[in-house]
């Protein structure tokens, strides 16, 4: 029987505009995570330059 995940929070990426959902090592953080993975983090520079 598959084990279905409640409805969890979700942010969007400011690199990759994707959507990304909340995880348990992000738990005491969530509030502070900006980037989807850590290559949209090492890339931000790029999403900001870009930004008007």
């Amino acid at each position: 029987m598959a084990h279905h995940k409640p409805h969890l929070p979700s942010k969007e990426c400011p690199v990759c505009q994707r959507p990304f959902t909340w995880r348990r090592k992000w738990a005491k953080d969530w509030d502070n995570v900006r980037y989807c993975s850590e290559r949209c983090r090492r890339q931000r520079t790029r999403a900001e330059a870009d930004r008007p």
